[in-house]
């Protein structure tokens, strides 16, 4: 009898771990890989944050949910990827939300909200909209009103953009009006056509070509060093950095829908962490970036900077603004949109357009310090700090 209620202890042991056993590995979350398809080269500054965030998303999922980025055109064509996305042809896709302007306007408030959707907005600002006015639970109504299958995720927020790239300097309006500009696709290019500049929308492989050929006598692309990778250096030399057309410009990640709701909660959250740091390292690594881009450019490459006409901010502005109230008016959603960036700037933008007046000076004062010492000149005493020189008037 002893024997028997040992085996019968045992077995119960038995029984009771493989239940446990069996709920663990029914918990466990499963192995998901998301092949994410890029619409730009992998060697894009771009696609180096996406695989930083991907590397974010492993590490913070036990290696559960990995991403493998393809370049663009590597499955579909570029203009098909996020219906690809949405008809679960690949699992993501990467790209600008502005690309989809032409399935719904308010992609543009989202992606690239022309002079700071008229409000006031830089990318710092824009981000704190985005995470704290209201944005996110906007964006995530965006897909719906597109009528697509995703999750989306603001992941890389870059601006302000350069002007751009001109074959011989700018004196004026009316000196610009005379060029064909290559431009961002949507809004950004229409507010150009509505002041008078031919713009010219093409993919950036064509850009090169057309500038050598005349089809385009200027452009813009980005920002110093995408810019510079690009190779604009090697055929146009004045080079204007600021511009009203993208002062914000969000890069973001698409993953079908059907695959984001297999992701346990852990899973997803860790894939929300992970886009929100991306928010900050991207603003991060483009200054870095950027910084050595610029003077890479100017003392190595013989670029000229210049100033962009004082016309140029006021005219783009106020079309920027004639736009975006048509839109608003044609459009429920974009108004919803539009309206929610005017309710957050109307408490924040007042006093981030004067802390900004603080950062400007201080960071203007320093640029000449440099420029002084850079020409022979003699610099500040050690003991009086830089941000003490004056700014040029």
């Amino acid at each position: 009898m002893q024997n028997a209620r040992s085996f019968l202890t045992r077995a119960a042991a038995f029984l009771a771990a493989a239940v446990l056993c069996t709920t663990a590995l029914a918990q466990a979350p499963k192995t998901v890989k998301i092949r994410v398809q890029s619409v730009i080269p992998t060697s894009a500054d771009e696609v180096t944050m996406l695989k930083e965030f991907a590397a974010d998303v492993a590490a913070l999922t036990n290696n559960t949910v990995t991403f493998e980025v393809l370049p663009a055109g590597a499955l579909v064509a570029v203009n098909d990827t996020l219906d690809a996305v949405d008809k679960g042809l690949i699992e993501g896709g990467f790209a600008w939300t502005h690309y989809w302007s032409g399935k719904h306007p308010a992609a543009a408030l989202f992606g690239s909200p022309a002079a700071g959707a008229g409000v006031g907005m830089d990318n710092f600002a824009w981000v704190s909209w985005f995470l704290y006015g209201g944005g996110k639970d906007l964006y995530d109504q965006l897909w719906k009103e597109m009528k697509v299958n995703v999750k989306g995720f603001i992941l890389q927020p870059v601006g302000p953009e350069a002007l751009g790239w001109f074959k011989k300097p700018i004196a004026n309006m009316a000196e610009f009006r005379k060029l064909r500009f290559r431009t961002p696709p949507g809004i950004p290019g229409q507010i150009y056509n509505d002041i008078g500049i031919a713009s010219v929308a093409m993919g950036g492989g064509d850009i090169l070509p057309g500038l050598e050929k005349g089809v385009i006598d200027a452009a813009e692309w980005c920002c110093p060093k995408p810019d510079m990778t690009f190779g604009f250096q090697k055929v146009l030399k004045h080079y204007y950095l600021e511009g009203l057309h993208q002062v914000v410009v969000n890069a973001d990640l698409y993953i079908n829908g059907d695959v984001w709701k297999s992701l346990s909660p852990g899973q997803q959250k860790a894939v929300e962490v992970a886009a929100n740091a991306s928010l900050m390292k991207t603003v991060a690594y483009r200054i870095h970036e950027n910084g050595k881009a610029l003077k890479e450019l100017t003392e190595k490459h013989g670029v000229i900077l210049h100033d962009t006409p004082a016309a140029y901010f006021k005219e783009y502005g106020d079309a920027a603004l004639k736009n975006f109230e048509k839109n608003a008016a044609a459009n429920p959603f974009f108004k919803k949109v539009w309206d929610s960036q005017k309710t957050w700037a109307a408490d924040a933008i007042p006093f981030w357009a004067r802390a900004q007046k603080t950062n400007a000076a201080m960071g203007q004062a320093y640029a000449d310090v440099l420029k002084k010492q850079a020409g022979g000149s003699k610099a500040p005493p050690k003991s009086e700090p830089p941000s003490k020189a004056a700014p040029k008037k």
